[in-house]
């Protein structure tokens, strides 16, 4: 069984620690095995490579290198970086994530 985790793909989180921290960004993808994401935008690395089929000139590219979860918070609706808590929702039905600064649901 899978861990549940705070963070989902599409969320906007802030970096709370690190080289990139204040910086935000969107989440792209998310690994749940090593609690690992990928912001779009931070801990950008350089990768050298060779000349392929798909960059023909090889070099040196620019890209997004995963980054621990423990180390973003997610922003609510206000635009505020907050924990988050799960609660049952009546009108869906369902567990639902919250801020827990602001008390709004998180989409």
């Amino acid at each position: 069984m899978q861990a549940k985790l705070h963070i989902k793909k599409g969320d906007t989180v802030k970096v709370i620690s690190g080289e990139s921290k204040g910086q935000q960004g969107r989440v792209l993808k998310v690994n749940v095995d090593t609690r690992r994401v990928i912001v779009e935008g931070i801990n950008m690395i350089s990768k050298h490579t060779k000349p392929n089929a798909k960059n023909p000139k090889g070099g040196i590219l620019k890209q997004e290198a995963p980054i621990h979860i423990s180390n973003l918070k997610i922003i609510d609706g206000a635009g505020n970086a907050t924990r988050v808590g799960k609660r049952w929702d009546d009108k869906e039905n369902k567990n639902v994530r919250y801020s827990k600064k602001s008390g709004e649901v998180i989409k």
